[in-house]
């Protein structure tokens, strides 16, 4: 497992530089659809395939739209997640002329493609429009010239997109708030062609844990209980089963911890706001008392403060990789089918131990 620290102030990292060049760009209208439940109505964010409701997709996509204009241009805990995500593509003699990227931290993953995946076309998604508008304004700050960008107002739990129609998922720190997130991803694979690659990067159970514990200590001295302040998230052990269940093809799971160090705990609330990661929940409290909140900044300073004065927060990234099936890929021989034995192997290449 590899540890980052990271400052909110500076964080400096290396980089590839590619030549820019001139970018074509449209707005994205999708001729078909599909998912992996029925709809009562037309309108994704009206109802949602999930039968189990755990986040308020409405209260998100608000969210997502106060982060647009709260969105911190050189966020180094979210350009890092980017980095290493879209840093797979280099793993990957293949290319991916048509991507798609999901929620989440588009702009972040735009900035860090330069050139990778050799991607012609790329679809921006989100659910919402301010934060895809900010996308298109920022668009040729983004270095990636020479890519056709088109863009696209809709919900991971009901893609709009067509079956076997782009070459290339990424969703970077999106796909966690979904209800459903076998589904949406069982509708990602479809989205992809054959031998079509699904990169993801998610927020895993780890997340926050520091936040987790001093609001628990808060609520407990002031209020006599406790109620959900954040969300829940997938554990590492989940990740390949996720993947398995949705049918991807060479499954692979890595995991990753950031620890993130803020001036205090209102400094911590004021990122996650501008990355759209406040609290969505359905069950939610909707009041947060005033002495609660300031139990908790309180409780977090003297439980996990440095001798610095600064507070750490732990992020947890799971970041998951699967392929849509294709003839040409590996596959694991038939059980039965082996012409040598593992005692053989150890009379042959053993120690005699």
């Amino acid at each position: 497992m590899r540890r980052f620290l990271f400052s909110q102030t500076s964080c400096s990292l290396l980089r590839r530089q590619r030549r820019p060049k001139d970018i074509p760009h449209r707005w994205f209208l999708s001729s078909a659809s599909f998912s992996t439940a029925e709809y009562d109505d037309g309108d994704a964010f009206q109802s949602s395939p999930s039968k189990v409701k755990i986040f308020d997709r409405h209260l998100k996509r608000t969210q997502r739209d106060r982060a647009a204009w709260l969105l911190r241009p050189n966020d180094s805990f979210v350009h890092a997640v980017a980095e290493n995500l879209v840093d797979r593509l280099e793993d990957c003699k293949k290319t991916f002329p048509t991507a798609l990227c999901l929620g989440g931290s588009l702009q972040a993953v735009r900035q860090m493609l330069r050139g990778r995946g050799a991607i012609q076309k790329f679809i921006m998604m989100d659910t919402s429009y301010d934060m895809l508008k900010l996308c298109k304004s920022s668009q040729l700050d983004s270095g990636n010239e020479n890519i056709e960008t088109s863009y696209v107002v809709g919900d991971e739990e009901f893609l709009p997109i067509k079956e076997s129609s782009v070459d290339l998922v990424i969703s970077c720190l999106g796909l966690h708030w979904t209800n459903d997130l076998p589904g949406a991803m069982i509708q990602c694979k479809l989205a992809l062609k054959p031998d079509g690659l699904f990169l993801a990067a998610i927020l895993g159970g780890e997340t926050l844990k520091e936040l987790r514990i001093a609001c628990t200590v808060a609520q407990m001295e002031r209020e006599g209980g406790i109620s959900p302040r954040v969300s829940p998230l997938a554990q590492v052990r989940d990740a390949g089963n996720l993947l398995t269940r949705a049918g991807f093809a060479l499954p692979g799971v890595d995991v990753d911890e950031y620890v993130v160090r803020y001036k205090s705990a209102l400094d911590l609330i004021e990122h996650l706001r501008a990355m759209g990661e406040t609290n969505a929940l359905l069950q939610r409290t909707n009041i947060l008392k005033r002495e609660t909140a300031l139990a908790t900044a309180a409780i977090y300073d003297s439980m996990f403060a440095a001798k610095d004065g600064t507070i750490p927060a732990t992020f947890q990234v799971i970041y998951m990789t699967g392929w849509r099936e294709h003839p040409s890929q590996q596959k694991s021989k038939r059980r039965g089918s082996a012409t040598i034995s593992f005692k053989d192997m150890q009379k042959q290449f053993g120690n005699g131990s």
